[in-house]
């Protein structure tokens, strides 16, 4: 099972449902990819244990903040969370572009 190749995402954020996109590959227990959604795209750097991909992204809009991901992949679908600093966590669904 790898998490590598291209995701559509969507978070259930306290500022409404934010869909996105993945791209990800995996190296050990590393892996680089490029995030998007509509604040434009950025490239991200996380770890992998198992099926587990954890990373961070720093955002400026609507407000700077630093999101913190964990996702869990299953084959063609990811679940996981966001957390947005003082605005929680917010769930995350991912399906195989």
């Amino acid at each position: 099972m790898t998490a590598d190749g291209s995701w559509k995402t969507t978070i259930n954020s306290p500022i409404g449902v934010q869909e996105g996109a993945l791209d990800i590959v995996t190296s050990g227990d590393t892996f680089k990819g490029t995030m998007k959604g509509r604040a434009g795209a950025q490239e991200i750097s996380g770890a992998v244990q198992g099926n587990v991909l954890t990373w961070s992204a720093a955002i400026t809009q609507p407000v700077p903040t630093t999101l913190e991901f964990t996702v869990t992949v299953d084959g063609d679908k990811m679940n996981g969370s966001v957390k947005a600093g003082a605005f929680g966590t917010s769930p995350l669904t991912g399906v195989r572009a």
